[in-house]
C-alpha cells in the first residue's frame, strides 16, 4: 500500500463532510425529500451554465485526442440532463431506506432488541467522464442520509464543478448542510482521499479493473468495486431468430460506450449458418465492426479474425467479437472464464436451457430473451445508481439506496444484567419475535 501524506485542506474538507453527514443522518424523510426537490430545481435553473461547461469540457477533450467511447460518456446534452433531473425526482419518490426495522425481538420480558437500518456515513466516489453520474450519486447519497466526496474524471471537471455548484445552491435553502456534498478536482487528491479512513466509510471507484485494483491496494477503507463490463449474449439453438437479431443489435449498438453493452456474441453451432448472415447484416447496417473466430470466418470469410485478446476486451465501441460454440455448456464455460460478472444473456425458447444458464452463469445480472442494456439502476426502478457492483458479496449489480445503508442493533432493558442468565439458576431467554 502506498502511504500518502494528506493535506490539511483535504482533511478539513473530509471533517466538514462528516459533520454535515452526521446531521443529515437524523433528518426526516420529508426533509430529505425537500432537499432532493431543491437539487432538481437548482439543476433546472442552472441548466444553461451546466451545458456550457460541458461544451467547454468536450472541446478541450477533443483537442487532447480523447478516445471516442470516453467522449461519448463525457457529452451531456439537454436530453441527458433532463433525464438525470427526472432521476433525481424519482429518488425522492422512493421509500426511505433509513430507519427500517429489520429485527424486533423480545430477548426477555422488558428486554427488547431491534436491528434498524442507518446511513453508512461518508462516501468517496471516484467516477469516469460521465458528469451526470454526479447528479445520480448525490441524490442517492442525500436520500440514504450519507455525505459524499466526489472525484470526477479530469475530462469532466468544468461540468462537475457547475453541477456541484448548482446542487450546493439548492441545498443551501434546505435542512441539509451543503458541506454534505464535496468535489475534488485533481488526480493527486485521489491518493489523499484513499488515506482518509478516519472520515470516509466507503470508496466506490467506477472504472477499469486495473483502476479498481489500484484503489483496493492503496486504501484501508472498504471498497465497492464498479469495474468494466465484458458482457455476452448467447444465442441458443432454440432461439427465435427475429428476437435474437433485435436483441443483439440493441445490446451492442443502442449505446456501445456503456458497461452493459455486449462485447461478445456466442452462437450455437447448429444455427450458426442460418443466423450469422442475418445478424451480421443487421449489425453492419448500424456500423458495427465484426470480428470472428475460425468457425465464424468459415461462414463469413470477409470478417476480421478474432484473437484471444478480443475475448478479454471491453471495446466500449461499435466492435463485436463473435464465437461459435458447441452448445450451452460451452457457452457457459466461455462466459465464466472471460466475463467480468456484470450482465450476461441467453436467447432461447427452451425454458430448461434458460434455467440452466440463469443458474450456472456467475454474474450480477443474468437475463433471458432481453437486452443486457436493461442492467441499470434507473431501469430497475432504483431511481438512479452509484455504480454497478461486479463483486461477489452484496450489494451486487446496480447499487441504489439499499447498497448505501448499513444497520445497527438497539437494545432497551430495565436494569437487565447478563449474570441473571448464567450459572446454576440461569434464567432462560424468551427470544420471541414481535410484530
Amino acid at each position: 500500500m502506498t502511504i500518502v501524506q494528506t493535506t490539511s485542506v483535504l482533511v478539513d474538507i473530509a471533517q466538514k463532510t462528516r459533520q454535515a453527514a452526521s446531521l443529515l443522518a437524523v433528518l426526516s424523510t420529508e426533509e430529505k425529500n425537500q432537499a432532493i426537490e431543491a437539487i432538481a430545481q437548482a439543476l433546472e435553473s442552472e441548466k444553461d451554465e451546466i451545458l456550457q461547461a460541458n461544451v467547454a469540457d468536450c472541446q478541450a477533450a477533443a483537442a487532447d485526442g480523447i478516445a471516442k467511447p470516453l467522449y461519448k460518456r463525457l457529452q451531456l446534452d439537454e436530453h441527458k440532463l433532463r433525464d438525470a433531473i427526472a432521476g433525481v425526482r424519482d429518488v425522492g419518490k422512493l421509500a426511505d431506506p433509513v430507519g427500517q426495522v429489520q429485527i424486533y425481538r423480545e430477548i426477555d420480558t422488558g428486554l427488547i432488541l431491534k436491528r434498524i437500518t442507518c446511513p453508512l456515513g461518508v462516501l468517496g466516489i471516484i467516477f469516469e467522464a460521465r458528469p451526470e453520474a454526479a447528479i445520480q450519486i448525490v441524490s442517492l447519497a442525500i436520500k440514504s442520509g450519507n455525505g459524499v466526496i466526489l472525484k470526477g474524471g479530469k475530462e469532466a471537471v468544468r461540468s462537475c464543478e457547475a453541477i456541484v455548484k448548482a446542487i450546493k445552491q439548492g441545498l443551501s435553502h434546505t435542512r441539509v448542510n451543503p458541506d454534505a456534498v464535496q468535489l475534488l478536482t485533481t488526480r493527486e487528491e485521489i491518493l489523499e482521499l484513499l488515506q482518509l479512513d478516519k472520515y470516509v466509510d466507503l470508496i466506490i471507484p467506477r472504472g477499469s479493473n486495473s483502476f479498481v485494483r489500484f484503489v483496493q491496494e492503496n486504501t484501508r477503507i472498504p471498497v465497492l468495486g464498479h469495474a468494466e463490463g465484458i458482457c455476452h449474449l448467447y444465442v441458443d439453438r432454440s432461439a427465435d431468430i427475429q428476437k435474437a437479431v433485435a436483441i443483439t443489435v440493441d445490446a451492442k449498438s443502442q449505446y456501445p460506450a456503456v458497461c452493459n453493452a455486449i462485447e461478445t456474441l456466442l452462437i450455437h453451432q447448429s444455427i450458426a449458418a442460418t443466423f450469422l448472415p442475418i445478424v451480421a447484416e443487421a449489425l453492419q447496417a448500424v456500423n458495427v465492426e465484426l470480428r470472428g473466430d475460425q468457425r465464424t470466418l468459415e461462414i463469413l470469410p470477409n470478417l476480421a479474425s478474432a484473437t484471444e485478446s478480443d475475448w478479454e476486451t471491453e471495446y466500449s465501441d461499435l466492435i463485436l467479437s463473435i464465437k461459435i460454440v458447441d452448445g450451452l455448456e460451452d457457452a457457459i464455460a466461455h462466459i465464466n472464464n472471460y466475463g467480468s460478472r456484470h450482465t450476461e444473456a441467453i436467447i432461447t425458447e427452451d425454458i430448461k436451457a434458460a434455467e440452466t444458464f440463469l443458474g450456472l452463469v456467475n454474474a450480477a445480472g443474468v437475463y433471458h430473451n432481453c437486452s443486457t442494456r436493461f442492467a441499470d439502476g434507473f431501469r430497475y426502478g432504483f431511481g438512479a445508481e452509484v455504480g454497478v457492483s461486479t463483486q461477489q458479496m452484496p450489494p451486487r449489480g446496480p447499487v441504489g439506496l439499499e447498497g448505501l445503508v448499513t444497520y445497527k442493533y438497539q437494545m432497551t432493558g430495565d436494569g437487565h444484567i447478563v449474570a441473571t442468565y448464567t450459572g446454576a439458576n440461569a434464567k432462560s431467554f424468551t427470544h420471541q419475535d414481535l410484530s
